[in-house]
């Protein structure tokens, strides 16, 4: 995809008002909210007066109050991304949400699990154990790159479906893309044949107005580090009512209620074992300072700032970008190929050398990605982001890669 569209315009947005409520080291530009988001301070001051209540009197923290808490807890979450508390439970993150998925879902000899080539890859590594350990398989649908409309990685997924699968897992916004995806309508036309849809979503919480209530998945899956800005260790794992029965917990313990209350579904994740929740407890901080700056104000300007990124590094370093330029795509996170930049043979996990050049020299925190034998970057902004951090790494771009312009 080519194009030359004109600046963004980020007049209407004063981007160094909220900097100060996050604490950043200085002289970093941290463009990489969507791996580590960190926290605002009331968040994390909220977090260590948690964990000091339960220093002060740990019997009284974990007997006597913590059920209650955590009931307060889900409340004000399950109003943000719209389902009753009933259908949530508190995790760690996705992943150990996803991992509770996987153990619990019933695969047996033959059975297939479908994925899309954009999908997380410890997702998909976490699936292929599972389905190696009962002979079942797993397999990828690739999804055409740029997609010219939603309903086209629908019919994609559609089309890949065969009488031996019973689950397709899909990021409701993908890693390595920042694509969003149409997850609703995946789910719709899944179930309409017989098949269970678990929704990798750690990316759209905050980010885009999630409702589960509208999206009839089986399984949903997120994290709460990420654009809500809860703190690390904090993420829910959501389960339609007719998904419940024979699920497991990622850790097997008591599996009830420390305060001898009738157990529930969720005590079986909610306990498991002496640990800190005080990640948890937070989460309703991190929703009421969103919801004090306005949740369409993070949205709209975290928006026009990675549009303003895209925009510079298709016109000023010869970027491609993966998807048209709607905010029915992306939001707060974008990716881009660079064409001009080689691949690396390296091994998992190591990253990739332009990578460790944007930070040893310029002090840029952003993610350099290889996705099919391209290397792209991906660029992700928060309340503390400011149009400054794109033109340094702007700069540093043009002056490590050079300048190819895309053309119009």
């Amino acid at each position: 995809m080519s194009e030359k569209t004109p600046i963004a315009d980020l007049s209407n947005f004063d981007f160094d008002e909220l900097c100060g409520a996050f604490t950043i080291e200085p002289g970093v530009a941290y463009l990489n909210h969507g791996s580590f988001g960190p926290s605002p301070d009331v968040v994390r001051r909220m977090r260590e007066q948690w964990s000091e209540q339960l220093e002060r009197e740990p019997m009284q923290f974990f007997v006597r109050k913590l059920d209650t808490a955590l009931d307060t807890a889900l409340e004000s979450l399950g109003e943000f991304v719209g389902c009753k508390p009933g259908n949530l439970a508190f995790v760690p993150n996705a992943t150990v949400a996803v991992n509770v998925v996987i153990e619990s879902f019933p695969l047996t000899a033959g059975d297939e699990v479908l994925f899309t080539d954009q999908e997380y890859g410890s997702v998909i590594r976490g699936w292929g154990r599972k389905c190696s350990r009962v002979g079942a398989q797993t397999r990828l649908v690739r999804l055409p790159s740029p997609p010219s409309s939603p309903a086209e990685i629908v019919d994609a997924l559609v089309e890949a479906i065969s009488p031996q699968t019973r689950l397709i897992v899909i990021s409701h916004i993908t890693s390595v893309t920042a694509t969003i995806f149409p997850v609703a309508e995946v789910c719709r036309a899944a179930h309409a044949r017989g098949v269970r849809v678990c929704v990798d979503g750690p990316h759209a919480l905050a980010m885009i107005d999630l409702k589960l209530r509208d999206i009839p998945c089986d399984y949903y899956c997120a994290s709460g580090h990420k654009w809500l800005s809860g703190p690390f260790g904090s993420g829910f794992l959501y389960v339609a009512s007719n998904a419940k029965k024979g699920l497991e917990p990622a850790v097997l313990s008591w599996g009830k209620s420390l305060s001898g209350r009738p157990n529930r579904w969720q005590d079986e994740h909610h306990w498991f074992g002496t640990y800190d929740p005080a990640p948890y407890l937070t989460l309703p901080t991190a929703i009421d300072f969103l919801k004090s700056v306005g949740i369409e104000r993070f949205r709209s300007q975290t928006h026009a700032l990675v549009r303003f990124a895209r925009q510079k590094l298709v016109d000023e370093v010869g970027a491609v970008p993966l998807t048209a330029d709607d905010l029915q795509w992306y939001g707060s996170m974008v990716t881009l190929r660079l064409p001009q930049v080689a691949t690396a043979s390296l091994p998992p996990g190591v990253p990739h050398p332009l990578s460790l050049q944007l930070w040893e020299q310029y002090q840029i925190e952003v993610p350099i990605v290889q996705w099919r034998d391209a290397v792209h970057v991906r660029v992700s902004c928060h309340l503390y982001n400011t149009p400054r951090d794109i033109e340094r790494l702007v700069i540093a771009l043009r002056e490590l890669i050079g300048n190819s312009p895309s053309g119009p």
